[in-house]
């Protein structure tokens, strides 16, 4: 299972990574495992507002469909536009071109940010769940 050390985690499977002035969502390995071939991704509207664990976007896969919950509170500023077209990138690069949103913090990032799983907290979360 790959967890890149300099990226926060949700306990919900959620990636965050500080971008410059965002704060760049995807989904992680162990949950793109989870959910096997990503079909489809719905992406929520570029300007909307989400808080700290509001539903954004869902991805389906052949197995199921799984909502994705906003790490930080802010506003989404970019979508991944590539994933309408290849969905697929969610399984071949999760931390990579699998990014699926770019949120612009609140808060700076800082606070709800620092308060997401390390990777060696997220990597024992998993354990326990599998």
């Amino acid at each position: 299972m790959n967890i890149p050390k300099d990226i926060r985690y949700a306990k919900s499977h959620e990636w965050a990574r500080l971008a410059g002035a965002y704060v760049e969502v995807g989904i992680s390995d162990f949950a793109q495992h989870q959910l096997s071939d990503v079909t489809y991704v719905d992406l929520p509207e570029i300007g909307r507002h989400v808080n700290v664990g509001d539903e954004m976007a869902v991805v389906e896969s052949i197995k199921a469909a799984s909502d994705i919950y906003a790490p930080v509170s802010g506003v989404i500023a970019e979508v991944n536009e590539k994933l309408s077209d290849a969905p697929e990138v969610v399984n071949s690069d999760p931390y990579g071109e699998g990014w699926m949103v770019r949120i612009t913090p609140d808060d700076s990032g800082d606070g709800e940010f620092n308060e997401l799983l390390s990777a060696d907290a997220y990597a024992r979360a998993c354990e326990a769940e599998h």
